[in-house]
């Protein structure tokens, strides 16, 4: 049976052009930084992400953590989403490698308010708590649907963090799908934060890859906790050009991912058995709940009729367009979708 694949953006397959680049790949020893596809990658990725400095690392995760542990020490405390991947998705890696704890709040759509934020900055002359040291945002956030946080948001977040001295952190494993679907710039995007972690093995279809952004002492350090982390590489410009090719010309066809999942959403909107809240489709991620069967159910047939589905917040179902679904793959998932659960 051929499965329309709907588990997530990072089951794409590298495409002609990808393997063709890697196949030709220049390399050396990026442990040594003598890897001049590397190089090229990073030097590119500083001038999408307006940033001084970057850093190619194996995985999200690891970009997310180095990026923490750069900024805080063992004892402190960052705010972010209740449901952001670094709390939720992330193995409880802050506590494990950098011994941070996180203070979460309830956010709306994935997004929180600096109203929300302020009353949980710890007081400097409080010593008996831990220390205030980060805001960390997720955008595109994935629980909340792929919802687009707001650039006044953020704007009120960073003035928040000059106000008390804290750090920003964005998990941007999506950044170039916030930026398709708001029409705002990268740089612009990435401007208001200290760090940046951005994936390259999702809507851009590489098959591995990560990047780090920030200024070139931050960078300096990350080299050096990527390190500790296991994850220095060597000959490793075959997968880097992978990540460049993508960055060079898959970020506009986003657009396209964002189109499949607006059109499939608008027919589990019209299923008086679904339910879904239209609002948070704004790229390319899905989020929404049978009323009249369980998700385990739920998801046992669609894969008996040829969907792979997965789950998004308790008690939902998830589905993520990407470059290897077709328009003809919804359409066929519209047919399916309605026969299991009604119209």
């Amino acid at each position: 049976m051929k499965f329309i694949d709907l588990r997530s953006d990072t089951v794409t397959i590298p495409s002609p052009g990808m393997r063709k680049a890697m196949y030709e790949a220049e390399v050396g020893d990026d442990v040594y930084g003598e890897d001049p596809t590397v190089n090229q990658l990073q030097d590119y990725a500083c001038e999408l992400l307006g940033k001084e400095a970057s850093l190619f690392v194996p995985s999200g995760v690891m970009a997310n953590q180095i990026c923490l542990n750069i900024l805080t020490n063992p004892g402190d405390e960052i705010i972010c989403e209740r449901t952001a991947h670094i709390f939720e998705y992330e193995s409880g890696s802050p506590a494990k490698l950098s011994g941070i704890q996180m203070n979460v709040i309830e956010g709306k759509n994935g997004v929180i308010t600096p109203g929300q934020v302020e009353p949980l900055i710890r007081p400097e002359s409080a010593y008996y708590m831990p220390r205030t040291k980060l805001i960390e945002l997720e955008n595109t956030h994935n629980v909340a649907g792929g919802t687009v946080i707001p650039l006044e948001i953020i704007c009120a977040l960073k003035l928040l963090a000059d106000k008390y001295n804290l750090y920003m952190h964005l998990d941007g494993a999506r950044i170039w799908n916030a930026a398709v679907a708001s029409g705002v710039a990268l740089n612009e995007y990435t401007f208001y934060f200290d760090t940046v972690s951005c994936c390259l093995s999702k809507g851009l279809g590489a098959p591995i890859g990560s990047l780090i952004a920030g200024k070139k002492e931050i960078i300096k350090e990350a080299i050096r906790v990527r390190k500790s982390f296991g994850g220095g590489m060597r000959q490793v410009g075959i997968i880097a050009a992978a990540g460049l090719y993508a960055l060079q010309n898959n970020i506009q066809r986003l657009e396209e991912d964002h189109r499949k999942a607006a059109e499939l959403a608008g027919c589990i909107a019209e299923n008086k058995n679904l339910e879904i809240d239209f609002s948070t489709v704004q790229t390319n991620i899905i989020i929404f709940r049978p009323l009249k069967m369980s998700v385990e159910k739920s998801l046992d047939l669609l894969r008996q009729n040829g969907i792979l589905a997965g789950t998004g917040s308790v008690g939902s179902i998830r589905f993520v367009t990407h470059m290897n679904i077709s328009f003809n793959d919804i359409n066929e998932a519209k047919k399916i979708i309605s026969d299991i659960f009604g119209v």
